[in-house]
C-alpha cells in the first residue's frame, strides 16, 4: 500500500470523492490516506473466496457480501477489505454509501506485496474492535490467519475454513481458495 498524505477522517471522506480521487480505491489507516493496490494473484483468491462465500450466503438468505470495491467504516477509519459480509440482521438491504457505516461481521484481507504490515496491524486491531472476524490470507504461505476476539486460529492449506455462527454451514477447504498454478 502506497500512503498518500495524512489528514483527518472528515478531510479523508471528502478528498476520496473528489474526481481526480476516483480512479483508484483508497483506505484511511491511522490518519494516513493509503492506496489499495494488489496484484492479479491476490485478486484471484480474493475473487474465490468472495465466490464461496457469496453462493453459500445467497442459498442461506445470510446478507450481504462486498468485493474489493465494497468500503466500510470500522473504527472512525475507512477500510475496503478483498471481501466482506455483513449479516442481513444487522443491515437488512445493501448500503448505498462508499464506505458502508457499519463494519463488516467478516472481513477477508489478502496479503499482497505492496501490504505493509504496520498498516495490515492497525486495521487488525480496529476490526476486532469492532467485533469484525478477520481472515487474513497469506497467499505465499498457503494459509489463513482467523482472528476472533478469542484469538487467532492458523489454517495451512490441508485444513478447512469454518463460517462458524457467522457463516453456518460454510466450510471451505484451504487449498480451493488457492488458484491452481501452472508448473509445465
Amino acid at each position: 500500500m502506497q500512503t498518500l498524505q495524512r489528514m483527518t477522517v472528515a478531510d479523508f471522506d471528502t478528498w476520496v470523492t473528489q474526481p481526480s480521487n476516483t480512479d483508484q480505491d483508497y483506505e484511511y489507516i491511522a490518519g494516513e490516506a493509503v492506496a489499495v493496490v494488489s496484484n492479479n494473484y491476490c485478486s484471484q483468491v480474493a475473487m474465490l473466496i468472495g465466490a464461496f462465500i457469496t453462493v453459500h450466503v445467497r442459498a442461506n438468505g445470510l446478507g450481504h457480501v462486498t468485493g474489493a470495491d465494497g468500503g466500510y467504516a470500522v473504527n472512525g477509519e475507512r477500510y475496503i477489505p478483498d471481501v466482506g459480509f455483513i449479516r442481513k440482521s444487522r443491515q437488512p438491504e445493501p448500503s448505498r454509501e462508499s464506505y458502508n457505516p457499519n463494519a463488516p461481521d467478516l472481513a477477508v484481507e489478502v496479503v499482497s506485496p505492496t501490504d505493509a504490515e504496520k498498516q495490515l496491524t492497525v486495521k487488525l486491531s480496529n476490526y476486532l474492535a469492532a467485533g469484525t472476524t478477520v481472515w487474513i490470507v497469506y497467499p505465499d504461505e498457503r494459509e489463513v490467519h482467523v482472528h476472533t476476539g478469542q484469538g487467532a486460529q492458523v489454517i495451512n492449506e490441508t485444513g478447512i475454513l469454518d463460517g462458524g455462527s457467522l457463516l453456518t454451514g460454510l466450510t471451505l477447504p484451504v487449498n480451493q481458495i488457492f488458484p491452481e498454478e501452472n508448473t509445465a
